[in-house]
């Protein structure tokens, strides 16, 4: 053979052995390798990390809880525009392609080559599957080959779409989400099927580096990679150049509170993920538990508006407190400066009390920067409520002045105000009476400030709204509502107390002398409640308040339970008014309806018991009767007068309650659909100032609920039950022309009414 010819084949047998060898080797070691690949089963049977939802009764999302937000989607439901936007973005061939992109992986190598280092990546979007569910991020060889290997046996055993959908499920977007529908929600607030061109091209970007595109996070950043996912849609065709345009073209409105929930009912959600929580404790956050509460969209929205309007009423009444705190801005330059947004950090911003920096001020306005760079311009109207505090003689450490803490408000001309954040706290209950599905629920002004439920947790002294179950007790006793009563001081002595003489007076400290006891319940008279009780027997109305719900441990019996001076909660509050509200029946309030898996599956439902069997009969349906035709004249004509005048609505029933030193405010009323109990007091107990009543701080927020609740309900009463009747009154003053009785202990007819004393007001 010529020296020439051999120098020439020798080099190509040797690439070609070389060639060979190495062919060899990777036929070795993937012959080892591929039989260990882990078992696919983790996708044939996908079961992802999917959150605790709580949802209202009418299908609203009020929360959720896990580590991961994840809304699992099928193929078929995600449109086609989100799958073109994300083939767009990570993997164009998708469909062509048996797992690894070979054309994919030489064009990166050449774009590699001539940028003089490694710039472009080649996985598919089967790799990156391949990746999440079984390796690890560390980018070495070995990874790589055993990615390549995984995506092989993944388009073995999987179709296309099964593989895709895995993919648009399971991927990290940021934010704690995972999976597409997740991200367009916690993102744009959206279902997937309600996204923009420009929002699926902004969502496709992600997949690639979620913390470098998060749009909350670097909005540059994602604005440029959603250009580029435009740019190669446009390319490939999936968007013609006017869509393309538009989509350049759009603003986006990206959610920057990703924590927010579409409702305020953090309350309720949170006592839904203790229940569920106890019933499941394994994987409750995991395994995508639905809880169907029993709250209502439109009642739990106008509850939290009335707490919320109540609490900022009685808190304009008592006045500016002055700043909330001060910080140091002697180095802040610009009001610009990023400095002030990490000062404001410390402190929470609870829906519209918008916490900010007083950067200038006088007697005239307030310049304020609010976090995000808004500076707001405080003057006029604006100032009114804190004006004190911009006076030269205000308290040092209270003064409006540069460096102050403020809290600002904007008002329904968009106008800036001074209002600060509430010390007292409230609460709210509404209930179905029927069968004691809790509509709405409110446990306190602000659940981050204050997570403590004084719905449920909170025991205080309910004051005269107890005073209808002392009534209800005397009427089991054989007293009637034309009984008379004396209105008059009383006292007692030492040796009767157990304790120390004790002299009740009634809130006004005027007294009407003889009433009728329907009038003594309307004006609330203490008298008459403490003679009611002591005539009935205290040891027989603590056994006969047990009936309603209450703990007779929480009512010692003595003469001061009249005026209400036991422990209750809200909670026992509804349960205890609704038997009023059903006609004498005892309901067990519930706020879970039913739980679900992520599959709609029913694992655990309510038995809600309903008003009308026997068996729950709590009080004679006359007593119910007679009580509730007595509490309509509280909101009609008493105590609570002002709800029917508001209301316009004659088939309303309630009661104020007011405790001793103004310490808790109560008003605890009905119609006969809806039961509903407001309460506004301080956590430490105290003085909530003079005047602050039943009648005045939390009368105001139930008025304000039922007006939204029952906007389109008709009036509706109780039906008159057997042995029942009625004669005729000749009432003095307001009350009805005819009295009802039992039927074994009416009258043949009624002696006029003592005449009161109109100078006295009600009492609370």
């Amino acid at each position: 053979m010529p020296t020439a010819l051999r120098w020439l084949i020798y080099p190509i047998l040797v690439v070609l052995g070389i060639v060979a060898m190495a062919t060899a080797m990777l036929v070795i070691v993937l012959s080892l390798a591929y039989p260990n690949l882990p078992s696919l089963e983790i996708l044939t049977d996908y079961r992802p990390k999917i959150p605790l939802r709580v949802y209202t009764a009418d299908d609203y999302l009020l929360g959720e809880f896990g580590e991961e937000r994840r809304a699992v989607v099928s193929i078929q439901d995600v449109p086609a525009i989100m799958k073109q936007a994300i083939l767009a973005a990570e993997d164009e061939r998708f469909y062509q392609h048996g797992g690894v992109d070979t054309l994919g992986v030489l064009r990166a190598l050449y774009a590699n080559l001539l940028s003089g280092g490694k710039r472009q990546g080649a996985s598919t979007i089967t790799q990156q599957v391949a990746k999440n569910f079984f390796l690890s991020s560390e980018k070495t060889y070995t990874r790589k080959l055993y990615e390549a290997l995984l995506s092989f046996k993944i388009e073995s055993n999987l179709s296309k779409d099964q593989i895709f959908e895995l993919y648009i499920n399971q991927i990290f977007l940021g934010q704690r989400a995972y999976g597409f529908a997740a991200a367009a929600q916690i993102y744009f607030g959206k279902p997937l099927a309600d996204l923009t061109v420009a929002e699926v091209a902004m969502l496709a970007g992600l997949p690639k580096a979620p913390s470098a595109y998060n749009p909350v996070v670097n909005p540059k950043r994602a604005r440029i990679r959603q250009q580029y996912v435009l740019h190669r849609m446009n390319e490939l065709g999936f968007i013609n150049d006017q869509q393309y345009q538009a989509a350049l073209d759009q603003a986006l409105v990206i959610r920057r509170d990703v924590s927010e929930t579409p409702m305020h009912a953090e309350f309720v959600t949170e006592m839904a993920r203790q229940i569920a929580a106890e019933r499941f404790p394994d994987d409750v956050y995991t395994r995508g538990l639905r809880v169907y509460t029993t709250i209502l969209k439109e009642d739990q929205e106008a509850a939290y508006l009335s707490v919320r309007r109540g609490v900022m009423d009685y808190d304009r009444r008592h006045g500016y407190r002055g700043a909330e705190a001060y910080v140091d801005i002697a180095e802040i330059k610009s009001e610009q400066d990023e400095a002030l947004d990490e000062l404001l950090l410390d402190f929470h911003d609870p829906d519209d009390l918008h916490p900010a920096i007083v950067l200038q001020a006088d007697t005239r306005k307030i310049r304020a920067y609010r976090r995000g760079g808004e500076v707001v311009t405080i003057s006029g109207d604006g100032l009114k409520f804190a004006a004190r505090m911009l006076d030269e003689k205000a308290p040092p450490n209270k003064r409006l002045r540069r460096g102050a803490v403020i809290r600002v408000q904007a008002d329904e001309k968009n106008n800036w105000r001074i209002v600060q954040m509430p010390e007292v706290e409230a609460a709210f209950l509404a209930a179905d009476p029927r069968d004691g599905a809790i509509r709405a629920l409110v446990g306190g002004f602000d659940f981050n400030r204050n997570k403590f439920n004084h719905v449920t947790q909170a025991w205080r002294q309910p004051g005269s709204s107890f005073k209808p179950f002392i009534y209800s007790a005397a009427l089991e006793k054989g007293f009637t509502p034309a009984s008379v009563i004396n209105d008059e001081p009383i006292s007692f002595p030492s040796a009767v107390t157990g304790s120390q003489a004790w002299e009740p007076k009634n809130y006004d400290g005027k007294y009407e002398g003889p009433m009728r006891m329907r009038t003594a319940l309307a004006k609330s008279k203490n008298m008459v409640s403490i003679r009611l009780l002591q005539a009935s027997g205290v040891h027989f109305v603590q056994d006969y308040i047990t009936r309603f719900g209450f703990a007779a441990n929480k009512h010692p019996p003595y003469l001061t339970m009249a005026l209400g001076a036991g422990s209750v909660t809200p909670w026992e509050m509804v349960t205890a008014y609704a038997v009023f509200a059903n006609g004498g029946y005892r309901i067990r309030p519930y706020v879970v309806r039913e739980i679900q898996d992520n599959k709609r599956q029913v694992l655990a439902r309510a038995e809600p018991i309903t008003a009308g069997e026997e068996s729950l009969r709590a009080i004679d349906p006359r007593n119910a009767y007679l009580m509730d035709s007595m509490l309509r004249d509280v909101t009609i004509y008493g105590t609570a007068a002002r709800a029917a005048a508001t209301l316009k609505r004659r088939d309303l029933a309630g009661k104020t309650g007011t405790t001793n030193e103004h310490v808790d405010a109560w008003f605890c009323g009905y119609q006969q659909t809806l039961v509903g109990c407001s309460w506004i007091g301080f956590d430490q107990p105290r003085n909530m100032g003079a005047g602050e009543t039943g009648g005045t701080a939390a009368l105001p927020a139930w008025i304000s609920y039922m007006a939204r609740a029952l906007k389109d309900v008709p009036e509706a009463f109780l039906p008159a039950p057997e042995g029942i009747v009625s004669v005729a009154s000749q009432a003095s003053g307001k009350g009805p022309a005819e009295e009802l009785f039992y039927q074994e202990n009416a009258p043949a007819e009624l002696e006029p009414e003592p005449p009161a004393d109109q100078s006295s007001k009600p009492e609370d």
